[in-house]
This record gives C-alpha cells, sequence and structure tokens, in this order.
C-alpha cells in the first residue's frame, strides 16, 4: 500500500492548521459556564457560544451551527454482557437495543469539502425498550484542547476571522495554545492528524466521564469509543469530489451492515474525570461493551435523525454524567442551537431544510 502520509509540517503551515483546527474543536459542542441551572449575567451565556461558532463559521439558517454536514444512519446494538455487573442500564441488558445515529464533518459549513477537516464524528441515540434513551456524541480525536468551558471560549475567540482579512490570524491561536500547556496532547494529535476517506473505518471517541451505576447503585467512572472492526483496504484509494464521504458510506452499506465494538474503559480511582483535556494511562481495563451494526444511510434533511438533540446528558437509569464542566455547558449548547435552527427552518426552500441539532 502506497503511504499518502503528509509531509512534516513546517511551523507557519502549522500556525495555519491550528487556525482551522481552532474552529473544528467546537467537534463535541460548545461549552460555556453553567452552574446549578442558572447563568452568570457575568460570564458566559449560550447566545454567545452560538454567536461566535456562527461568526467564525458564517451563518447557514436550519442548520447545524456545528456539525452542519452529516448524513443519519440506524441500525442497532448487540450488548455482549460485559458491561452488566456495572451497569443497570437496559442497553447492556438487553441482547438488542435500536439505534438512529449522524456521521458528521465537524465544521459549522455545510459545504465545506470533506478534506478541508481531520475531524470526523459520530452521535448515537439508543431507544431501550422500557423508553429511556442513551444519547452519546463522539469525535475521531483522542483527547478535548482544554478542560473548562471559559478555555473553549476564549479558543473560539482566538479563532475569529480578522476584520480586515476575514480570515483568521494565526498568531491568535498560536499565543492561545502558548498560554494553554494542557492543549498539548490535543496539539500532539493536530500535528499527524488528516482527513480520513471513510466514516466506516474512524476510531470514534466520547472524550469526557461518565459513570456507570449498577443495580447495587455502585459507581464506576468510565469513557467509552467505539472502533471499527473491519478495515476495508479495497476501498483506500484517494477520495474525489468535494462530497465523498456520503458517497462512500452508502457504497458499503449497499453491500452490507458495518460493524464498530463499543470499548468502555473504567478509570482507577486517580483518574480525573473533570477534564478531557487529559487522557487516562494506556493500561486500564477496557470492556467490550457489545457491537454497534449500522444498516442503512438516510438524507439528513429528512431522516430519522434530523430532529434529535444528541444531548450527552440525555442519559437512561445506570449511566450518569460526571464532575467534567463541559458536559453540563455542551447539554445547554445544544438545546439553544437547536432552538434557533428549529425557528429557522420553516423558512427555508423544502429541499435545503435542515432542522436538527
Amino acid at each position: 500500500m502506497v503511504d499518502r502520509s503528509p509531509p512534516p509540517l513546517s511551523t507557519a503551515s502549522l500556525m495555519l492548521r491550528l487556525a482551522g483546527i481552532a474552529v473544528v474543536v467546537a467537534a463535541i459542542a460548545g461549552a460555556f459556564a453553567y452552574v446549578n441551572g442558572t447563568f452568570d449575567p457575568q460570564r458566559l451565556t449560550p447566545k454567545a457560544l452560538v454567536d461566535v461558532l456562527e461568526k467564525n463559521n458564517g451563518a447557514h439558517p436550519g442548520f447545524r451551527r456545528n456539525h452542519a454536514k452529516g448524513v443519519c444512519v440506524a441500525g442497532y446494538f448487540e450488548s455482549s454482557g460485559q458491561a452488566r455487573e456495572f451497569s443497570r442500564a437496559q442497553v447492556f441488558n438487553e441482547a438488542r437495543t435500536p439505534v438512529v445515529g449522524r456521521f458528521a464533518l465537524a465544521s459549522g459549513n455545510p459545504y465545506a469539502p470533506d478534506s478541508s477537516v481531520p475531524i470526523r464524528s459520530l452521535a448515537l441515540r439508543f431507544k431501550q425498550a422500557n423508553g429511556q434513551q442513551w444519547r452519546t456524541g463522539m469525535n475521531s480525536m483522542p483527547v478535548f484542547p482544554v478542560g473548562t468551558p471559559e478555555a473553549f471560549y476564549q479558543l473560539l475567540q482566538a479563532s475569529s476571522p480578522d476584520p480586515e482579512t476575514g480570515k483568521p490570524n494565526p498568531a491568535n491561536p498560536a499565543a492561545f495554545f502558548a498560554a494553554h500547556p494542557e492543549t498539548a496532547p490535543f496539539l500532539q494529535w493536530v500535528k499527524t492528524a488528516k482527513p480520513s476517506a471513510s466514516y466506516a473505518t474512524e476510531t470514534y471517541n466520547g472524550i469526557n466521564a461518565f459513570y456507570l451505576v449498577n443495580a447495587a447503585g455502585k459507581r464506576q467512572a468510565v469513557r467509552w469509543s467505539v472502533a471499527p472492526l473491519v478495515q476495508d483496504a479495497a476501498r483506500a484509494s484517494a477520495p474525489e469530489g468535494a462530497d465523498f464521504l456520503e458517497k462512500d458510506l452508502m457504497q458499503r452499506l449497499a453491500a452490507g451492515p458495518l460493524r464498530w465494538q463499543l470499548n468502555i474503559t473504567l478509570a482507577n480511582p486517580a483518574d480525573p474525570t473533570h477534564d478531557a483535556s487529559k487522557a487516562w494511562p494506556n493500561d486500564r481495563k477496557v470492556l467490550n461493551a457489545g457491537t454497534l451494526v449500522l444498516e442503512n444511510t438516510q438524507a439528513q434533511s429528512n431522516g430519522e435523525c434530523r430532529d434529535i438533540n444528541y444531548d450527552p446528558l440525555i442519559l437512561p437509569s445506570g449511566i450518569e454524567g460526571s464532575d467534567d464542566p463541559l458536559l453540563a455547558a455542551r447539554s445547554a449548547a445544544y438545546a439553544k442551537s437547536y432552538l434557533r435552527r428549529t425557528s429557522e427552518v420553516s423558512q427555508l426552500p423544502a429541499a435545503t431544510q435542515e432542522s436538527h441539532p
């Protein structure tokens, strides 16, 4: 197989990439200060966060403010039974749970070329037989760049277009990263990240920490990811056109279902649950919780995923949010963005309506 790895980036090239990545890191949603269900007017608000996303990505009424370009998918989850002792959630205790998901490009521009950003995302909704749901949004990056809502908002501001040029000033995100040493793991990933040719060959990481809770009430801190079970080397040719990801996905699914393994990493007591910028050691125990099976695609304009808000704090009994401040921030920002988009969608031509969060 021909090695298509890019040559090492020069300092100037790296700074330009960072300017773009700074916008892309909104991939796991907006973050802002959120305390006990109320907002401090002296701090960030959902409106301010959504506004800066629009400023950085451009206004696209009716589309998601981030993850604007995507495709709906549907299938099911088959539990392996390995997570049963850790969680009473029905999704881990029943043989099969239906799933509606969405693959997306981590950008707020619905017309962006698929090669424009290296991050791919996958959002899932597991609908249990008892009516409870588990919603999760995952991304192909291994860690979040920062650990607090305030720092994330500052990063987005550093990536805003310069009024004189209409483009981000590479010096601004560079200065931000220099002032935030916690971004080092993310920057290490950025140096070698490149856009993949397929949604199907990516591993998607939950990044934030959660708790599994079993029938006895015992809590176990975890992070999760889904890893592809088959790497299709025959489809490793260079992608063509601006919209190759959806085409590739449809071709693969026409040949049969695609599968990912749900891996749940169990934290040790000292592992941080409040900071998504810090990875846990590689020697932690990992459960094979089961298999995600995706069977078909649907257009995002009228597919089932269109009206699903993939709020990461919509959780079934047996899964709980952690003390990670980004979780509450994501939840509130998703709600604000969803309401804004659904108020706009009726004003769009039918062929372009995209009322999804």
